[in-house]
């Protein structure tokens, strides 16, 4: 069964963060420049919260504040749910889709931050291992695979 560590062995290991107290506007151009659709809200190391275009959109924009004086800690998810190595991509999907989130920090057993999966990482692993099932498919209708080439398709008599 495919996990996070998966994904994150395909993956530059960089997370991108910001102070809680830098503002908006600094978090926005952080996030064109990184080209990236969320940043973790870290202090001292800690998890403080999560900002992304969600919140620009929502408690930003739609509140009418002003980016370059709001800082990140007044408009930034607070809550955080995160996931491990270990965690299998199903159930990150699942998490995902149920709590509506797009964004995963992954963290290791000292609760340190060693990662950031997204809903786009998921589905182009899920993308990824549909390629590798129709190939094997097509070979083997084809009679050109061997009985061992995927051990995730088990084949019955």
């Amino acid at each position: 069964m495919a996990t996070v560590a998966d994904i994150l062995s395909r993956k530059e290991g960089r997370v991108y963060s910001i102070a809680p107290r830098a503002t908006v506007f600094t978090a926005a151009q952080a996030m064109n420049i990184w080209r990236v659709g969320c940043l973790l809200v870290m202090d001292q190391g800690r998890i403080m919260g999560i900002f992304t275009e969600r919140d620009i959109l929502r408690r930003v924009v739609a509140e009418c504040l002003d980016p370059a004086t709001t800082p990140v800690e007044e408009v930034m998810s607070r809550e955080v749910i995160c996931c491990r190595h270990d965690t299998p991509l199903d159930e990150a999907r699942t998490v995902m889709m149920t709590r509506r989130i797009r964004h995963l920090p992954v963290v290791g057993v000292d609760e340190r931050v060693c990662g950031l999966i997204s809903i786009g990482d998921l589905n182009a692993q899920l993308v990824n291992d549909q390629e590798v099932t129709i190939q094997f498919l097509h070979e083997y209708l084809n009679g050109h695979a061997s009985v061992a080439h995927s051990p995730e398709m088990p084949l019955q008599a």
